[in-house]
């Protein structure tokens, strides 16, 4: 009776995953900007736990394996970077998590364990070899682990600084030490410190609570600092070459300056935690778009920490694209809460349309300024800022 039971049970399993399929409606496609602006990017997909990139098991397969999908999930992200087909992401409150875009997986990072166990991994960078430098904020230390994710060293003494975030560039290490208000220059093979910066020299200079780093192609340093609301500038020396930004709450000014990402034409992405946005700049600072918004919808963010760009991966990502959009490369985005704690955007431009040059939509943009400024003085009464005018 019992085995004629399962049987049934089963056969109603497959009848019923044989039946027509429903209907579904494709959800609606959301661009940034907001229109009339040219869409530069488009929304795609979100991940959270193992069950959004793991292969989806059927209730027959469940019922005959007894194995339900995993409720394994990130907990309170921060860093994140991507490289050879895998998401490299820092869950605080954990471990370092491994998306593996090829194999459909969701994994803690295997080096870490031994002396390459994680407390609190904050940022992670990857260098061009696949080593990745991941900045713990409990062991105060940088650990170090290589292509194939195996741990290999570890750099610095917990009780002289503490470092959230290191980027590796050429043969040297910069790290930023968000308790001594400094960034250090490592050698990236021994560790030995080469060079300190950012905690001398005229007011504008210094640094305050230097947080996440990113280099762009020439060789700027662009450093995220929450004491003066500013992403600041050196070169790689440690030479001051200027700042981004100022308190403030409109477009182009921050009140939570973030992590940080430089794409191949110079053009610098920059989170604002309490904006929950990311700013889109030139190198020079002059604000091209923004996109993000509070909220829990697709493409909303929610206490956004970390940006990431890669080139890489838009193969894995193609079945999100609006047909009539070309990407050029994709944007992820950590939140530290929510239901879309990896959002993953991509950059690029509609089919068949011109787009304006960077010169171009800064000369629209200060134009719109101009009038808007005529008008305050005419009638008193200011616009609110929109993201319409800088549709790059």
């Amino acid at each position: 009776m019992r085995y004629l039971f399962i049987c049934l049970t089963a056969l109603s399993l497959i009848v019923g995953g044989c039946a027509a399929p429903q209907k579904v409606e494709k959800p609606i496609a959301v661009f940034y900007p907001d229109p009339p602006g040219l869409p530069r990017l488009q929304f795609l997909t979100s991940f959270t736990g193992a069950k959004d990139i793991e292969a989806t098991k059927s209730e027959f397969e469940s019922f005959v394996t007894g194995i339900k999908e995993s409720e394994k999930r990130l907990n309170k992200p921060y860093g994140i970077a991507v490289y050879n087909g895998k998401i490299y992401v820092c869950d605080t409150n954990d471990t370092v998590i491994v998306f593996d875009l090829e194999k459909r997986t969701y994994e803690p990072l295997h080096g870490a364990q031994g002396m390459g166990k994680l407390l609190q991994p904050f940022n992670i960078s990857i260098d061009a070899e696949g080593n990745k430098y991941v900045t713990d904020t409990v062991r105060r230390q940088v650990i170090v682990f290589d292509k194939n994710d195996f741990y290999t060293k570890t750099f610095g003494m917990p009780e002289t600084w503490k470092p959230v975030d290191a980027v590796p560039f050429e043969d040297k290490l910069y790290v930023a030490d968000i308790k001594g208000g400094e960034i250090l220059v490592l050698d990236k093979d021994t560790g030995n410190i080469l060079k300190k910066f950012g905690s001398q020299g005229e007011p504008a200079e210094r640094l305050y609570l230097p947080s996440n780093l990113v280099f762009d192609k020439d060789g700027i340093l662009y450093v995220s600092d929450g004491g003066k609301f500013q992403i600041v500038k050196f070169d790689r020396d440690g030479h001051f070459r200027g700042a981004i930004g100022r308190l403030g709450g409109e477009p182009g000014a921050f009140a939570r300056p973030k992590g940080l990402a430089i794409d191949r034409e110079n053009h610098l992405f920059a989170v604002d935690a309490a904006f929950d946005n990311v700013q889109v700049f030139t190198r020079e600072g002059q604000l091209l778009f923004f996109f993000g918004k509070a909220g829990r919808g697709p493409g909303s963010m929610y206490l956004p920490a970390k940006v990431a760009i890669d080139y890489e991966s838009r193969k894995y990502f193609v079945k999100y694209l609006e047909p009539n959009f070309e990407a050029e490369y994709l944007v992820f985005v950590t939140n530290q809460f929510g239901d879309r704690m990896i959002n993953i955007y991509a950059f690029g431009k509609e089919k068949g349309k011109q787009y304006p040059s960077d010169e171009e939509l800064l000369k629209k943009l200060k134009e719109k300024i101009q009038k808007e400024l005529e008008k305050l003085e005419k009638t008193g009464e200011p616009q609110q800022p929109s993201n319409e005018p800088t549709g790059k």
